[in-house]
Parts: C-alpha cells; sequence; structure tokens
C-alpha cells in the first residue's frame, strides 16, 4: 500500500533551517491501522501531509497504491488525493454554510458525481454514522462528536483506499473520542488502512501498530497483536459506510 524512502522535509527560515522529516522509511501494508505518535513538533502531521500528498518531500519518495507522488504535478496530486485518500482532520473543517448533507457531496462534486448520486450516497453515509434525521442541520447544530462522524462520511465518499486522521479526537471529551475509535477500528475491520495522527496513547492503544517520531525520525516501533477494542455506536452500520458509493 504505501512505501516510504528517506524522506525528507525541511523548511528555511531567516534564523536558519528546520528539519521536520529527517530521513524517514517505511512500509504499511494494506488494511493496517497506524498509530503516528510523538511529541509536539516531533514532525508527526508533517509527515501525514506528505503521506497525504498535501505537501512535497525535499528529499526521497512516497509511493501509495504503486503510485509515486514525486513524479505528480499539482493537478495529478489533486486528483489523487480526491480518489485515493479520505481525511479526518482534529478541527473537523466542515462548511458552517452547508447542511450536513452538502458537506459530506463536496468530494463527490470535485468528482463530477452527478448531484442525484452524490445526495443518495451522502445520505446513505450520514444515516450509516447514525445522523440520517439531520441531514438538512448546520455543523454548527450539532456536537462536536456528531461533526466528527459527518467528517468521517465525508472521507469516505469517494471510496478510498487510505483513511488519513490528524488528531480526530483532539477537540472531542473522552466518549466521543471512544466512539470515533470504535468506527476507526470497524472501518479497518472491514478492509479500510488507516493512519492517524495522535499524541493521545489511549486513543493509540487501538490501533494495531505504534510508530513514534522524535525530532523527524523514528525511534520506536511497536506492534499489538490485540489492540484496545472500543464499543460501537448502536447507531452506526459500518458495513453501510464501506458499501460501494460514487465511483
Amino acid at each position: 500500500m504505501i512505501e516510504i524512502h528517506e524522506v525528507k522535509r525541511w523548511f528555511t527560515f531567516p534564523g536558519g533551517q528546520v528539519r521536520a522529516v529527517d530521513g524517514v522509511s517505511l512500509s504499511i501494508e494494506p488494511g493496517e491501522f497506524v498509530a503516528l505518535m510523538g511529541p509536539s513538533g516531533s514532525g508527526k502531521s508533517t509527515f501525514l501531509y506528505l503521506l497525504g500528498a498535501m505537501d512535497k518531500p525535499s528529499e526521497g519518495w512516497i509511493s501509495i497504491s504503486g503510485e509515486r507522488l514525486d513524479r505528480m504535478n499539482d493537478h495529478q496530486r489533486s486528483l489523487f488525493r480526491n480518489r485515493t485518500l479520505g481525511f479526518v482532520f482534529q478541527s473537523f473543517h466542515l462548511l458552517p454554510r452547508l447542511n450536513l448533507c452538502r458537506n459530506v457531496e463536496l468530494p463527490m462534486t470535485y468528482a463530477d458525481v452527478p448531484a442525484p448520486q452524490r445526495r443518495e450516497r451522502a445520505t446513505n453515509l450520514l444515516r450509516a454514522v447514525g445522523l440520517g434525521d439531520k441531514l438538512e442541520r448546520s455543523p454548527l447544530e450539532i456536537s462536536g462528536g456528531q461533526c466528527q462522524r459527518v467528517a468521517i462520511a465525508r472521507a469516505l465518499a469517494n471510496n478510498p483506499h487510505l483513511l488519513l486522521a490528524d488528531e480526530p479526537t483532539g477537540n472531542l471529551d473522552s466518549h466521543s473520542s471512544l466512539e470515533i475509535m470504535a468506527i476507526f477500528q470497524q472501518l479497518n475491520r472491514y478492509g479500510m488502512s488507516v493512519v492517524m495522527v495522535t499524541h493521545d496513547e489511549t486513543m493509540a492503544a487501538h490501533a494495531h501498530r505504534r510508530i513514534r517520531l522524535k525530532d523527524g525520525v523514528i525511534v520506536a516501533e511497536e506492534r499489538e497483536a490485540h489492540p484496545l477494542l472500543a464499543a460501537l455506536p448502536a447507531d452506526l452500520d459500518p458495513a453501510a459506510l464501506m458499501k460501494g458509493g460514487a465511483k
């Protein structure tokens, strides 16, 4: 699924150069649930953005599903992100001027999916995350945990191969955080590859593999045959989330 070879990313400032990622090599297999961990400034979010084709390495290369990101131009990377990757962020990144259904439709709009198909897919995804009765609500009218459920539905709109999550529980209470972990675990159970950045040891314990970074390099790696299991919310249908959609 993912091959990372000697990836470096540095930033140049008036005061000098900062190496956010400094020579990382790594393989992530299809169907893995990986947690990227490390203190603030360790390079984990920069590394996730490189995986998500939202930034380019200064050196080295990344291949996802057999496609080399460094060989793509900006337009090709944009298309690749939209058709291959799903993103979940700490701050949800929902548009308050759009209702929940329209928010979930957005990736399909950029993929030129016809409007009736977009609406049907978005409706089914919101039902699958337990929000089928709130299609016309604004993100401002629901809780943080519900916003993250919407963000997950949106991330899955174009049937991505890989789900990338940057501190997805950072703005949530403990109960909502465990619900999000349960969703990720169930998606992974149905075959979705998940790479999650987190500083929270409890959340990372739900992943099969934990990779620890410090000062831009991997300093430790742990595998867990039996990760913590989070209870799946009764109103969630992970099988429906994984059903074929817009493509």
